[in-house]
């Protein structure tokens, strides 16, 4: 893996299904060597835009940028040593098994005069270690739990060695236990390996508790972003949600801890409840 700090942005970017504009005219950087994590309501661009860091969705207008070149100029073999993604629900062919996925993550390094080698082998067997997969390397990844899954497609994108991970939703439909274990995962990725990350979350305060710089996204556009406590306020979530809501810390990171409030948890009701018990 590269040792020189990735330069991933986004300029003057637009971008739209058929005739739906769905992001229009976004500026942005992503911090080298952080985690980012981008939320925001459904249908607001987050999982549209990841897709165009990745090349997978082609812009309208503007460009987005890996190391000073558009990404569309760059050859895919050499983007995919660069730049990896874990798309939503990935799904493996039938009875392959964890071994055979994360070897996948090595044909990026594949050419015609170098084959499977020595560092393919440390590679693989690394990110099996990394991702506490390898007592399960030679299971079916269709038998696994959903945990287990996906533990195996991020130690494929782990054995493609890619210094920038882009995630969309990594814990989507996984039980609460297994989504910190994934995102315990991707935080031991971005320390050890100074991986720059950006996923796409769904549940704000997991992205407060793991993200160091937070984009939040509405109609398209960039609202907001920076560290958690800049970013997520009770006028921003109420802003972006619709929802309001109280913001306290989180008592074991420190970071924003968001209390929603809904027609029947409403903090006037308790304060009032409060009062006549007094």
């Amino acid at each position: 893996m590269s040792t020189i700090d990735p330069d991933l942005r986004a300029s003057g970017l637009s971008l739209a299904y058929d005739n739906r504009l769905v992001v229009e005219n976004l500026d942005l950087v992503v911090p080298p060597g952080r985690i980012t994590a981008i939320v925001g309501a459904n249908a607001c661009g987050k999982s549209t835009l990841l897709r165009a860091l990745a090349r997978l969705l082609a812009p309208r207008q503007g460009s987005v940028q890996l190391d000073g070149r558009a990404l569309q100029s760059i050859p895919t073999r050499e983007l995919a040593r660069r730049l990896g993604i874990l798309p939503q629900g990935p799904v493996a062919p039938e009875g392959l098994t964890v071994i055979d996925l994360v070897n996948r993550g090595r044909s990026p390094h594949q050419t015609w005069w170098r084959q499977w080698s020595k560092a393919d082998e440390q590679a693989v067997h690394g990110a099996l270690a990394a991702t506490g997969m390898t007592d399960l390397a030679n299971r079916a990844v269709d038998e696994l739990s959903g945990g287990q899954r996906q533990r195996a497609w991020i130690a494929m994108a782990v054995a493609q060695g890619t210094p920038v991970l882009l995630l969309d939703e990594p814990t989507t439909y996984l039980d609460l236990a297994h989504q910190i274990d994934v995102l315990d995962l991707v935080t031991d990725l971005n320390r050890r390996e100074n991986r720059t990350i950006v996923m796409v979350l769904h549940d704000l305060n997991q992205a407060c508790r793991y993200a160091d710089h937070v984009i939040a996204m509405k109609s398209g556009r960039i609202v907001a972003e920076g560290a958690p406590a800049e970013v997520i306020t009770a006028r921003s979530v109420e802003e972006i949600f619709n929802l309001r809501c109280q913001i306290a810390t989180d008592p074991v990171s420190g970071t924003p801890l968001i209390i929603p409030m809904g027609r029947h948890h409403d903090v006037s009701d308790v304060q009032a409840v409060a009062g006549t018990a007094g």
